[in-house]
């Protein structure tokens, strides 16, 4: 499979993070692996693959083993990576031994797809000797020609070939399946969710029920992008609210959903406060409901599928520009709302998403009162749609086609 560069690769090597571990977590598939295999020379790199049941369960059985191998390394070796550290969370204890030692003999890279296994078994996750990193599927501004309207840079090209909008919200952006064809790709999501609930649910023990768990999962999926309501969810599916609650925390500490937190600053206006959920990836979201769309979308299907677009790039430029900034939506109980909020120290954007070709004064008209509402923080909004070029609409409104985000 041809290896397209990642945003997070300046980050990982170098830099601020030199001689610190580097922690690096995402959902599975995002590339994790693949992008250390790349960066680390084969021939100054001792790889353990956690995921190799042999070798798991000896460093079960004997943790200090791992440290016992490590000393005993030529000196050519310099990086040491674990790939899926939570299936042994006792080796960031040796990790932490090793390094303590001498930090400066390994630079150890360490890949992790559930915080929650860790987090169940009281890991050491190495403060003040590591710096955590988080690999998204591929954004917009991992693709050739691109620059960032929010952050107002032009990026280097990337190497991912920048596709229609239809195939992006039916496929999602997993770096795998952009390399796919259609026809194998939806296989490929089928089995990317059976894997999902086989390996990191039933596998490792985090729910007690599989089976209640399989039905919310379906459902969360369907209700990707709204508010969670998770009354109305335990009335539906028989599922008390109280595990409701843990579930969709399951997902987010696999990293396969987010919660978009709403809006927090004063406001005259009353404003909703339960967060939104998002699915991390829209094919996976796809395949976990079960969907089908027809190939060309219209604006009932492609709506509300462009406005999980956006939010998923907004909340993974986040992910990749530090802790400064923010993603988060904007609702009043009397229905004025804005999608999200691009947060930022300086200003906040106020971001609308439509579907529509033609964008309007009316499109923006929620914009305009959120405006309003906070003069001191924000001065400017974006209507993303699928415009052809970019429209000023008012004099604090810009409609921008989706590919310029």
């Amino acid at each position: 499979m041809r290896y397209f560069s990642r945003e997070l690769e300046k980050l990982l090597i170098g830099g601020h993070s030199a001689n610190k571990v580097r922690l690096v977590f995402g959902a599975r598939q995002t590339g994790k692996s693949t992008l250390l295999n790349r960066l680390l020379p084969n021939d100054a790199t001792a790889i353990y693959n956690l995921q190799d049941s042999h070798l798991r369960r000896q460093f079960e059985a004997d943790p200090g083993s791992f440290s016992e191998e490590i000393k005993a390394l030529n000196h050519t070796i310099v990086n040491v990576l674990i790939d899926e550290i939570q299936k042994v969370p006792a080796l960031l204890e040796e990790v932490q031994f090793l390094y303590d030692a001498d930090p400066h003999r390994f630079q150890f890279y360490i890949t992790g797809s559930s915080a929650r296994r860790l987090r169940v078994h009281s890991a050491n996750l190495l403060p003040g000797r590591c710096h955590m990193f988080h690999l998204y599927p591929v954004t917009r501004f991992e693709e050739k020609d691109c620059s960032s309207v929010i952050e107002s840079r032009s990026v280097p090209a990337k190497g991912f070939i920048p596709r229609a909008l239809d195939t992006r919200l039916h496929f999602g952006n997993l770096p795998g399946i952009l390399q796919e064809s259609p026809e194998t790709a939806s296989a490929t999501l089928d089995a990317y969710v059976e894997n999902y609930l086989e390996e990191e649910i039933r596998r490792e023990a985090v729910v007690r029920d599989v089976g209640a768990f399989s039905q919310f999962f379906r459902l969360a999926a369907v209700e990707s992008g709204g508010q969670t309501n998770l009354a109305r969810l335990a009335q539906e599916t028989g599922i008390s609210a109280s595990t409701l609650k843990l579930y969709y925390q399951v997902l987010v500490d696999t990293f396969v959903g987010y919660h978009v937190q709403a809006y927090g600053r004063p406001s005259r206006k009353k404003l909703l406060t339960t967060p939104r959920f998002l699915f991390f990836d829209l094919g996976v979201r796809k395949a976990a409901a079960r969907s089908s769309f027809p190939q060309e979308l219209s604006s009932v299907e492609g709506g509300p599928l462009l406005e999980q677009w956006v939010g998923l790039e907004l909340i993974h430029r986040v992910g990749y520009s530090g802790r400064r900034n923010s993603v988060s939506f904007w609702r009043t109980k009397t229905g004025a709302e804005v999608d999200y909020v691009w947060e930022a120290p300086e200003e906040d954007i106020p971001i609308e998403v439509k579907w529509t070709e033609n964008p309007s004064t009316s499109d923006a008209r929620h914009i305009e009162t959120f405006l309003d509402l906070y003069p001191q923080r924000a001065r400017k909004g974006l209507l993303v749609c699928r415009v052809a070029r970019p429209r000023q609409l008012t004099e604090r409104i810009t409609a921008i086609p989706w590919s310029d985000l």
